[in-house]
């Protein structure tokens, strides 16, 4: 009896700690990032090892049906039409569970990819194994990569801006500031901010 109390608080404790690693798992600034290979709405697999003129890249999580993502599309778009000529594309990942939650389904993400004139790849991350390797808890949540040697540097994580809600009333746009700071060769000020958006739907 006594062995088997012990192994159960154990077994309790192995959980408890696998729970803790699990949430606090993803990448910081200075993290090197794993490139991944997705399906994007055109029918191809895209993956940042794909763009070789690239010097970085800044990889959105976002999705179809959240109201937070929605506000950003056209925020996203001229993201990526003032950054993709000076080598930093931008990349959209959906990692949503599309079961529970059908508008973000693939089907639904090529409609809306093609009605929004999405100017960047829109790809889903079927396992989710992309996010969560990420740590990206929001939709949408933005990660700016540079390239350092033949690696992928976490430059910033975070929000896109301060006002979900109205872009004309945005006061800090922090992933402007942040490229204009790595355009200019200079240390990123901000690195870090808090993402506002939904929760990404995990699979149960």
């Amino acid at each position: 009896m006594k062995n088997i109390l012990s192994y159960s608080i154990a077994l309790i404790s192995a959980i408890a700690i696998t729970a803790f690693t699990f949430s606090t798992t993803g990448y910081e600034p200075g993290s090197e990032a794993a490139d991944f290979k997705l399906k994007n709405t055109d029918g191809k697999m895209v993956a940042m090892a794909d763009y070789k003129d690239a010097k970085g890249f800044i990889v959105i999580f976002t999705c179809n049906h959240c109201p937070y993502a929605m506000k950003y599309e056209t925020r996203i778009n001229a993201l990526d039409s003032m950054y993709k000529a000076k080598g930093y594309p931008v990349i959209a990942i959906n990692p949503n569970d599309t079961i529970n939650y059908p508008d973000d389904s693939y089907s639904e993400m090529v409609k809306r990819a093609k009605d929004k004139h999405f100017t960047y790849p829109y790809l889903i991350d079927v396992t989710q194994q992309t996010a969560k390797a990420y740590g990206a808890i929001k939709t949408p949540h933005a990660y700016i990569l540079q390239k350092e040697k033949g690696k992928l540097i976490v430059k910033y994580i975070g929000a896109i801006d301060d006002n979900y809600d109205d872009a004309s009333k945005v006061t800090q746009k922090y992933v402007e500031s942040a490229m204009s700071e790595i355009l200019s060769n200079k240390e990123i000020s901000v690195k870090t901010t808090k993402a506002i958006g939904c929760g990404i739907k995990w699979y149960k």
